[in-house]
């Protein structure tokens, strides 16, 4: 006897049997106990899922004298022709080759026959979307008013090409892919009556590679065995197959979540050499950090069809990357699948984007940007709350004896016990920063590095850096000044600054006035900017153009 294949000899005979369709065959069922049957019926969904085995039950239920209703016997004449696809009455048209409108004409003259032998003759016309236009207008009235003996099952993968004046006459059925989970339960159950050892993690290759149509698997599995033999390993699903290892996916995400380049060549060479497909491998690398993004945000849902050690690994590296690296990353392998798909060097296309990928990860998306601008904000704002607690209580700060600092009056003098002198002019020093902070923060972010040398009375020496941005910044006659105001404002009384850089004395500004500074528009504008903005303009000496 022929050999027959999975798919064929595992075939569902009655609704019961049919996975992951049980809407489907309920509504059906019900629909022949109570005798409601339709004159047309429309099903559609992906390849495999069983749209033409269940057209089949469903003539064969239909026309079944000796089953119960909705239930097949498969052992009458009836069921028997049907199942051989042998039976007059139950013809099965394909619409890819019988799209014409000549084919029609000739359907339309045979309905009008009587069924030899069953109670209803039934057309199932697979792949319907392909008929012609003429065709589908020729088959209209017919469709609408057939005989009462005639039923009518049109089967598609694509229903959206499907005139809308066929949709509006038919009813139609969406069928659905099959969950992974069936798949695996359902092979493991083929394997056991057939005698095939093979591990659980293996049907779960196969169940992920059919993508949810049962009749890929059942041939993938047929595959398989047809190469190892009655014990199947998981190496051998992968070799068989060609499907991209996992442990290579695993790797090349680890490499690109660390930033090592050099690994990611390594592995494209491996790759290559191996001989998988390249844009499969992309593919795969795409899913692989789909994977791992949704790790993240919805740990609990049973979206990832992978092992459970695989999961595990995945939850390590999806912590250890973050969710906004991830979605960064995702979003450029993505946008950078169109160059992949057309290019006459797919290697070289993948090599420069994992290396790309490397480095991708370290700039900041735009809401770490806000998060970090929100918490200098909440940083200044409690700065100037300090400040102001500062002022509260500055007249007493300004008499404490141990902070080394003048009392009211310019020309006072306060006697520091030697141990505790530059102690409290440290000390003094940073609390004019903390003040100069709510200020100015351009100059506090200068004067924070510098060092402060000598305090008197009503005089002030500090040394800049070394660097010459900064230790220029006060050379400006109007920055200068400003720093005496603010001098005057937490001293009470007029100081004299002087400033070094590199051990010599900084322009003598303490006799000039600043210059008159003309406002702008644009600068009027930009007082209505955030102060931290304003500070940065301040700090570069920028303003704000309009694009």
């Amino acid at each position: 006897m022929a050999y027959q294949v999975l798919a064929r000899k595992w075939r569902p005979q009655v609704f019961e049997d049919v996975i992951g369709q049980e809407h489907v065959a309920q509504t059906l069922m019900n629909a022949i106990k109570t005798g409601r049957l339709a004159h047309a019926y429309l099903f559609s969904g992906p390849r495999g899922v069983g749209k033409t085995s269940v057209a089949r039950i469903f003539a064969k239920a239909i026309n079944c004298d000796q089953g119960e209703p909705g239930v097949p016997c498969n052992r009458c004449r009836s069921c028997i022709e049907i199942t051989d696809g042998s039976s007059v009455d139950v013809q099965e048209i394909d619409g890819a080759s019988n799209r014409g409108i000549d084919e029609i004409r000739e359907l339309r003259e045979s309905i009008k026959y009587m069924p030899s032998s069953s109670k209803y003759r039934i057309y199932v016309i697979d792949e319907v979307h392909m008929l012609t236009l003429p065709a589908f207008n020729a088959l209209l009235k017919t469709l609408e008013e057939p005989p009462a003996h005639v039923k009518f099952i049109f089967a598609t993968t694509e229903s959206h090409k499907v005139p809308v004046t066929i949709l509006s006459r038919c009813q139609r059925y969406d069928f659905k892919r099959i969950p992974a989970a069936d798949i695996v339960a359902h092979l493991k159950k083929i394997a056991e009556n057939e005698g095939i050892a093979i591990p659980v993690s293996g049907l779960g290759i196969i169940a992920r590679e059919a993508e949810g149509s049962m009749r890929d698997a059942q041939s993938l599995m047929d595959q398989v065995i047809s190469f190892s033999g009655q014990t199947v390993r998981e190496k051998d699903i992968t070799d068989t197959l060609g499907i991209i290892d996992r442990d290579i996916l695993f790797e090349s995400s680890a490499a690109i979540l660390k930033g090592a380049p050099k690994r990611c060549i390594e592995i494209v060479e491996k790759i290559y050499n191996y001989g998988y497909d390249i844009k499969e491998f992309y593919r795969a690398l795409m899913q692989q950090f789909r994977n791992l993004l949704i790790c993240l945000i919805a740990p609990q849902n049973d979206l990832i069809d992978v092992s459970d050690t695989d999961k595990d690994e995945i939850k390590r590296q999806a912590e250890m990357a973050g969710k906004e690296k991830l979605h960064l990353l995702l979003n450029f392998l993505i946008n950078r699948e169109e160059d992949l798909r057309f290019t006459s060097h797919p290697r070289l296309v993948l090599e420069t984007t994992m290396v790309k990928l490397c480095t991708l990860g370290d700039v900041l998306s735009l809401e770490e940007l806000l998060k970090r601008v929100a918490a200098l904000e909440e940083r200044l704002a409690g700065a100037a709350e300090r400040a102001e607690a500062a002022d509260a209580g500055g007249a007493e700060r300004l008499r404490d004896p141990g902070a080394g600092w003048p009392s009211q009056g310019p020309k006072d003098r306060v006697v520091d016990a030697p141990h505790n002198a530059q102690e409290g002019k440290e000390k003094g020093w940073k609390e004019f920063l903390d003040f100069l902070a709510t200020r100015n923060q351009a100059a506090h972010s200068i004067l924070k590095d510098w060092r402060l040398l000598t305090f008197t009375g009503d005089s002030l020496e500090i040394e800049g850096q070394s660097e010459s941005f900064s230790s220029r910044y006060f050379e400006d006659p109007e920055r200068y000044h400003q720093l005496l105001g603010y001098c005057r404002e937490f001293f009470d009384r007029d100081m004299k600054v002087t400033i070094r850089s590199h051990g010599q004395p900084s322009p003598d500004h303490s006799k000039k006035k600043p210059e008159k500074k003309v406002v702008k528009a644009q600068e009027r504008e930009d007082a209505s900017l955030p102060k931290t903005a304003q500070d940065v303009l301040s700090l570069f000496g920028g303003h704000m153009m309009e694009k």
